[in-house]
């Protein structure tokens, strides 16, 4: 089996459209086990759950955003290796250097192609 089959991701976006644009891109790179949610701390939950090896979670969601989302995985035994991407549509120095603190894997800034999303997620678990 190779990594394509085998990668299991977690989408994390307030935004329906974001989500299908995201798994769409994952979908044209021949990934198909990934789930969505729109919700932080749902997605957090089934992480938790069901740990996953990549999270793609948006900075931008109410209630809590993508750097809270990754400090929750980060500080939890179960999901403290897994792979996490924040993905944004303004990237600030201060939230990068926020996210590298708490162990931010890698960013994708929207609007994103499918080929940055995959240079993106190669960089944090190897060759698709």
């Amino acid at each position: 089996m190779t990594l394509k089959d085998t990668l299991r991701v977690m989408v994390v976006d307030d935004m329906s459209v974001s989500r299908a644009l995201l798994t769409q891109a994952l979908e044209e790179m021949g990934l198909w086990k990934f789930q969505t949610e729109s919700a932080g701390q749902a997605a957090l939950n089934k992480i938790v759950a069901s740990p996953v090896h990549l999270v793609l979670a948006d900075y931008n969601m109410p209630g809590m955003n993508g750097l809270q989302l990754l400090e929750a995985v980060r500080s939890n035994r179960q999901t403290q290796n897994v792979g996490f991407i924040l993905v944004t549509g303004s990237p600030t120095k201060e939230m990068v250097d926020k996210g590298r603190a708490l162990g931010l894997n890698n960013l994708v800034k929207k609007p994103f192609t499918t080929a940055s999303l995959k240079a993106s997620i190669e960089q944090v678990v190897g060759r698709l």
